[in-house]
């Protein structure tokens, strides 16, 4: 077979099965991510019981986005300077003790701790997320990577769909304290399985050699990682198509407000079980199964090419803004739910997409600087989008159906912005002479 035939046939079970490395780190994702969606719907259904406000859903969910903001820099930072093995596994155990402060909230006047203690598990996550984006191509080849990031999408999805959808069951059933339980034990098991994963890549000899004669004069800049970061800005400047890609999610970010809609649609519209938690899970499971199928149906279609894998991410903001629109007005439960669906196959596409094509065009040396760059930038607009939704519903006297409409008119904004950006490289490119290229490699036969 030649080896065009062999990247072809490449598949999702053979990358698992071939490549332990990822399937330890891929294991350990997908358990730690369902437990996470356990809590969300725990920490929703707790607020709108103890305070009965969409605003104080919409503050959460800001805290659960805007300390990326301040800290993801320094993430970048800590994840390209330092072990991100040893950074994802101090994080895991971390988050487990945080999650289990959650069991002490019982009162109105303690709302306050369920923020303190959503900024803590975000800080954790922010240091996390970088570290394991970064260490992704470490572990998988350039042929593995679209593979790699389709299923870590894929699973996120999935784990999206089934954890949000037991979440609100186990909620509904059991309780909140056992949805906070399960969700701790996750990152123990998730620490585990990072702890057995090899990630091969070392520091260059020059790297080396130049880290060894500046360890005992660093200045205070290079201590503190400020001189890290003004080379990861300087390294952006450069390179304007890596900016474009890193714009790609905080463009989706300005519509991030939609998130909470989810909410207020399954507490107040489409109500089912306790506060809400059966509707509300089912809205989350259904923005899961959309982030599941769209980057499949997509590569699908589109294949490999890195040029219309950039179309597809511009197409993919018009499907959300269209979805969103219809989910606006969908005057039932069951509709409405497939709306979410395809409004977030787009966004997943978006997002699985850039995050391939940023992979394969910066070093791994700046890679875990410009994921976390591209993570406070998009953690601060779905913090305004988030907020901006909570005083248009509790202030400014909107109804959930019309902010709904107003966010998907937004998905419009990056979606034309990013079409000009592509056509303009494109042009560029044309006009050079230049070809872009395929992930797939050309058989040598």
């Amino acid at each position: 077979m030649s080896r065009r035939g062999a990247l072809l046939s490449l598949g999702y079970v053979e990358l698992i099965r071939d490549n332990g490395n990822f399937r330890r780190l891929w294991i350990g994702q997908v358990i730690s991510q369902t437990g996470d969606w356990f809590n969300s719907i725990a920490i929703f259904t707790l607020l709108l019981n103890l305070t009965g406000s969409g605003a104080a859903v919409g503050y959460v969910l800001i805290l659960k986005l805007l300390p990326a903001f301040f800290v993801g820099p320094l993430a970048g930072v800590v994840a390209d300077r330092y072990s991100r093995k040893t950074i994802m596994i101090a994080t895991d155990i971390f988050r487990f003790f945080v999650v289990l402060g959650f069991l002490f909230v019982r009162r109105p006047d303690q709302v306050w701790i369920v923020y303190a203690l959503t900024a803590l598990e975000v800080v954790a996550a922010t240091l996390f997320e970088p570290a394991k984006s970064a260490a992704i191509p470490e572990i998988v080849s350039r042929e593995e990577l679209i593979s790699a990031n389709t299923l870590s999408g894929a699973s996120w999805s999935v784990t999206l769909a089934i954890g949000a959808a037991l979440g609100g069951i186990v909620t509904d059933a059991f309780g909140r304290d056992a949805a906070f339980i399960i969700d701790a034990l996750t990152f123990l098991v998730s620490a585990a399985f990072i702890g057995r994963t090899r990630f091969p890549y070392k520091p260059s000899r020059r790297e080396r050699r130049a880290a060894s004669e500046t360890k005992s004069r660093l200045s205070f800049a290079e201590a503190t990682g400020v001189t890290d970061i003004i080379e990861g800005a300087r390294y952006l400047r450069a390179n304007r198509r890596v900016i474009a890609l890193l714009l790609v999610k905080p463009g989706w970010g300005l519509g991030g407000g939609v998130l909470l809609l989810l909410t207020i649609f399954g507490k107040e519209i489409f109500p089912i079980g306790r506060d809400g938690s059966t509707s509300i899970g089912l809205f989350y499971a259904a923005r899961g199964f959309g982030a599941l199928i769209g980057p499949l149906i997509a590569q699908m279609i589109a294949g490999r090419s890195e040029r219309v894998m950039r179309r597809a991410i511009a197409l993919a903001f018009f499907v959300s803004a269209l979805f969103y629109l219809l989910f606006a007005s969908a005057p039932m439960f069951i509709v409405a739910l497939v709306c979410a669906i395809g409004a977030h196959a787009g966004g997943s596409i978006q997002w699985v997409y850039s995050t391939a094509l940023l992979q394969m065009a910066v070093p791994n040396r700046f890679l875990g600087r410009v994921f976390a760059i591209e993570m406070a930038l998009v953690t601060l607009l779905m913090s305004l989008s988030t907020y901006v939704t909570g005083w248009g519903l509790d202030h400014a006297g909107l109804s959930p159906r019309w902010m709904a409409a107003i966010l998907g008119l937004t998905f419009l904004v990056p979606g034309i912005a990013w079409s000009a950006i592509q056509g303009r490289f494109d042009r560029s490119d044309q006009s050079a002479g230049k070809q872009s290229p395929a992930i797939e490699v050309e058989p040598a036969d």
